[in-house]
């Protein structure tokens, strides 16, 4: 390795620790704010007082330990660094924070110095970068609140157009067709189990999100995303039941899984389908 690309690399993980610490606050942050719109827009329709609740986003207000509400200071907001050094506790009142945030920033890290190895820096590497962190945010909310926000797939699926009108990743017709067909084949197969079960078996969200996947990396991967998504969710979903004693009828998030999936056919799709279909 020459002086010049561990720089790049090393300068690829800064970076992508810093977007990392900004994922954390998006994972924390959009849901609450989905949910303050939707309470707002309620209100309004019930006829209630409008109210002017103070401001909260990306931004504002600055961040805070949930537990006694102590500011977060620069000092303790470097990513990974300072969770070390707090020993994964608050400062103030020794609460402790999640190991996922040090996990995300990561992530984070680890995509930007894989995208950099794999494609350099260019505009191919960034948009792999942009691609992958937006489906490392989708991940961790589906987790948490078994919500895809259409903030986040919507542009992505757009995006995926976008940086395949010069044929980044697959021609633009894979791309248009990879999308259709992506929202197609879930709500098709939504609206067959509601008619079977009588009951909703995965939500608007992950059809948007595999739209954005068939979006980047073409109708030809759809297959194996669908394929690897239900394999490791069906696996992840026996070993919490068995191991976990989750009840089976409790839904499971399928975003996180799809978003795997997505990942890995972006990098491997390729040879796996020659794996596995030679001919």
């Amino acid at each position: 390795m020459t002086p010049d690309q561990a720089f790049v690399l090393v300068g690829s993980a800064a970076v992508g620790l810093c977007v990392g610490s900004f994922l954390n606050v998006v994972i924390h942050r959009l849901p609450k704010m989905l949910e303050r719109g939707w309470q707002a827009q309620c209100a309004e329709l019930s006829g209630e007082a409008a109210q002017d609740p103070p401001a909260y986003n990306l931004a504002v207000p600055r961040s805070q330990c949930p537990a006694c509400g102590h500011r977060i200071t620069a000092a303790e907001n470097i990513p990974v660094v300072s969770w070390l050094a707090l020993k994964g506790k608050c400062s103030a009142c020794k609460a402790p924070i999640s190991a996922r945030y040090p996990a995300v920033e990561l992530l984070g890290a680890l995509i930007a110095v894989y995208a950099a190895y794999r494609f350099g820096v260019t505009a191919k590497g960034l948009a792999v970068c942009g691609l992958l962190w937006t489906l490392l945010a989708l991940t961790c909310i589906d987790f948490d609140t078994q919500l895809l926000p259409d903030d986040l797939t919507l542009p992505l699926l757009w995006a995926g157009l976008l940086v395949n009108v010069s044929g980044m990743f697959v021609p633009l017709s894979a791309a248009v067709i990879g999308a259709a067909a992506g929202y197609l084949s879930l709500w098709t197969i939504y609206w067959l189990f509601k008619l079977i079960r009588g009951k909703e078996g995965m939500g608007f969200g992950d059809f948007k999100l595999l739209a954005a996947l068939g979006a980047w990396l073409g109708w030809q991967m759809l297959p194996v995303i669908v394929l690897l998504s239900s394999v490791v969710g069906t696996v992840v979903g026996v070993c919490l039941i068995v191991f976990k004693g989750r009840d089976h009828n409790v839904p499971l998030a399928f975003g996180p899984y799809l978003a795997i999936a997505g990942a890995i056919a972006l990098f491997w799709g390729e040879t796996l389908v020659r794996l596995y279909f030679p001919y």
